[in-house]
């Protein structure tokens, strides 16, 4: 075997992930690796592809949506289509975080208010 390969446990401490989720990643077909007996050793192609899954789940894509960009990749073109739809998903997830935010803000705002009239209402107590 002429090119590096990476063992499950090595990718595991890498990627800071457990070796179950490796597994998992190749039981959904993600990845492929070659066998040596009972010793499953992983390509530098797996590597990235298990590098770019789990960038997109920090970034909130789903599996699916992970797999879905990294399957649009080709090296022989100029990968424009994929750029673009990781584009479009990141402007989505933006905007669906910065609702979120917005409504936290809100929740909180709310939660400040309703604690200040408490508070006013047992410091009126305190004086009669």
């Amino acid at each position: 075997m002429g090119s590096k390969t990476y063992t499950i446990s090595e990718l595991a401490k890498e990627f800071g992930v457990t070796t179950r989720t490796i597994r998992f990643y190749e039981e959904k077909g993600l990845v492929q690796p070659l066998r040596d007996g009972q010793k499953r050793l992983y390509t530098p192609a797996d590597r990235v592809r298990i590098k770019l899954i789990l960038r997109g789940k920090r970034i909130g894509m789903s599996l699916q949506e992970s797999v879905d960009l990294i399957d649009m990749y080709d090296p022989s073109r100029n990968n424009t289509q994929q750029l673009n739809s990781l584009i479009d998903k990141i402007a989505v997830r933006r905007d669906r975080l910065l609702q979120q935010k917005k409504d936290i803000d809100d929740m909180l705002a709310g939660l400040d208010e309703v604690q200040a009239l408490c508070q006013t209402a047992l410091g009126k107590r305190k004086k009669k």
